[in-house]
């Protein structure tokens, strides 16, 4: 069966809201969908998804307590992590919710693509799951082009690990990808966490905990990867981030140079902004009007009435540039 997993809690509520509707808007309710909880903040959404027979949350707590605990062991054999984390928060472990993604290797769905909750998606997904006929893990997106948010680039091991092309054809944003059932089973699993307890862990980006660690998963695993936006005609290829200024919308579909968007990514937007937007503060941020027509696809009349002049969302600097600034590091 295939499938559609995303992570959620109720924090970003208002986001699932309007990705749940952005997939009824193309499956209608044909395409299953599970949540992954990043904690036990699931009350709203529960009662959201009450009334969509199509959606479910995860509930296999083996599964993950499995991963929770995988997860801080590999964590415990990176050799600066735990003390930069515990100079930021206090804490010995950071977002460790972020990986319970990976409970869709045990999940209902043998085939899936994964997409963040801060994603909207505007077309069918059939050739992501046509390619997993030939490969084992399916992306689309630039991530290849800034490594720094991936691994420790100052670590001389890292070139030991992966040539320069396996870092281009390989790197991905966790954000969205498709990928099939049991690619990660125990035995594989203790066999990653014996090679970063043997000093692998020091590629890991520790900012980016879930990323870098399921990079490093698939990679080191040699696990066949498809990125599309290094595989289409260039005249094919379309963007996917906010970031990009230049997309058109035309009937609340987002077109790259005329070409429709596989999915659309808030990417760098804090999940605050979209609450305060549904709660109705004016707030002005990329491609908002595609939010809000997916958020109320069908409770319209909340929508939420503006008549002030909006504001524009304050330009924070990103998470890896916070956090070092605020452990006295400059990038």
């Amino acid at each position: 069966m295939d499938g559609i997993c995303v992570l959620a809690n109720d924090r970003v509520y208002d986001q699932l809201v309007a990705l749940l509707n952005s997939i009824e808007a193309i499956y209608g309710e044909n395409m299953p969908v599970c949540i992954y909880p990043y904690d036990d903040r699931t009350t709203k959404i529960s009662a959201e998804i009450a009334r969509r027979s199509y959606v479910e949350i995860y509930n296999n707590q083996e599964s993950i307590r499995y991963w929770d605990e995988f997860v801080r062991n590999v964590w415990d054999t990176h050799p600066t992590a735990q003390m930069n984390w515990q100079k930021l928060n206090g804490e010995k472990y950071h977002r460790v919710g972020t990986h319970r993604r990976y409970g869709a290797f045990d999940g209902p769905f043998d085939r899936f693509v994964y997409m963040d909750a801060d994603t909207l998606l505007m077309s069918p997904l059939d050739r992501l799951f046509a390619q997993l006929e030939n490969h084992d893990w399916i992306v689309y997106d630039f991530q290849f082009k800034d490594l720094y948010h991936v691994y420790n680039i100052s670590s001389p091991k890292l070139g030991e690990l992966f040539t320069p092309e396996r870092l281009r054809s390989g790197t991905f944003c966790s954000g969205f990808y498709a990928s099939k059932k049991n690619i990660f089973d125990t035995q594989k699993c203790s066999w990653l966490l014996e090679q970063l307890r043997q000093g692998e862990s020091e590629v890991l980006y520790e900012m980016a905990p879930d990323q870098t660690l399921l990079n490093y998963m698939v990679m080191k695993s040699g696990i066949s990867t498809y990125n599309f936006s290094l595989n289409l005609p260039k005249s094919d290829i379309t963007g996917c981030c906010v970031t990009s200024n230049h997309f058109e919308v035309k009937d609340n579909v987002v077109y790259d140079r005329g070409k429709q968007l596989t999915y659309l990514h808030y990417i760098g937007l804090s999940s605050s902004l979209f609450s305060r937007l549904c709660s109705g503060e004016n707030i002005d941020f990329p491609y908002r009007d595609v939010f809000l027509h997916y958020r109320y696809l069908h409770e319209p009349d909340k929508r939420p009435k503006f008549t002030t002049k909006p504001k524009s969302y304050n330009t924070q600097p990103n998470l890896a540039t916070r956090i070092f600034r605020k452990l006295g590091i400059t990038k």
